[in-house]
């Protein structure tokens, strides 16, 4: 399988054998069980859906309960789907852990961004704001202009102005895997990868 369900516990530094420290975020990456195999013949295309998190039978529902059911599994909380490895044989109840990474590769990491609420255009996009003085009074942190005048008449599609600032999915690229630890379960991923603390996030090779 290609990738792994996880959690971010968060951001710590260590250094390596020359010395240097480097900043790294622990990421709790499974046990994620195998819930579902996809194929081509039955769903059109292939893939392994996988589980992570547990959850109370009071908080699913019935289509849920059988398709954990069927796959013989405990109910999880999050369910993902990744490219299989080709040449393998996957089966319902099977579990994947950190083994699946190695030191020195490198994985992305999908996870949702801080929400920072309706934010002005300094903090949403970084703008440098208006004159502080000669003649400036209440709107030193406004956008300023943001159209022409009678033509075109308009203002045009994408313009950056105030507004929801973070809360969305964003994708870090090219994380090295510094350590795996397979006793608690986790990797230490060289850099930051989005989201706040016990976020879910999904990493894939």
């Amino acid at each position: 399988m290609r990738g792994l369900i996880g959690k971010k516990i968060g951001m710590t530094q260590i250094y390596n054998h020359s010395g240097g420290l480097i900043p790294v975020t622990v990421v709790e990456a499974g046990p994620c069980v195998v819930t579902q195999v996809k194929t081509k013949s039955n769903d059109g295309y292939e893939a392994i859906q996988v589980g992570f998190g547990q959850m109370k039978e009071k908080h699913s529902n019935k289509a849920l309960n059988g398709h954990f059911t069927k796959a013989g599994t405990e109910m999880k909380k999050y369910l993902a789907e990744f490219v299989p490895v080709p040449d393998y044989e996957y089966k319902a109840g099977q579990e994947f852990g950190v083994s699946l990474f190695r030191e020195g590769e490198y994985v992305d990491v999908v996870g949702t961004t801080k929400g920072k609420g309706f934010s002005g255009v300094m903090k949403r996009h970084g703008f440098a704001g208006g004159p502080k003085t000669h003649g400036q009074r209440e709107h030193p942190r406004s956008a300023g202009s943001i159209g022409q005048a009678s033509d075109p008449s308009r203002v045009f599609k994408g313009m950056k102005m105030a507004g929801q600032y973070g809360n969305k999915r964003m994708t870090t690229r090219n994380l090295e895997v510094i350590h795996v630890d397979k006793e608690n379960n986790q990797i230490l991923l060289k850099g930051a990868i989005p989201g706040a603390n016990n976020g879910i996030v999904y990493i894939t090779k």
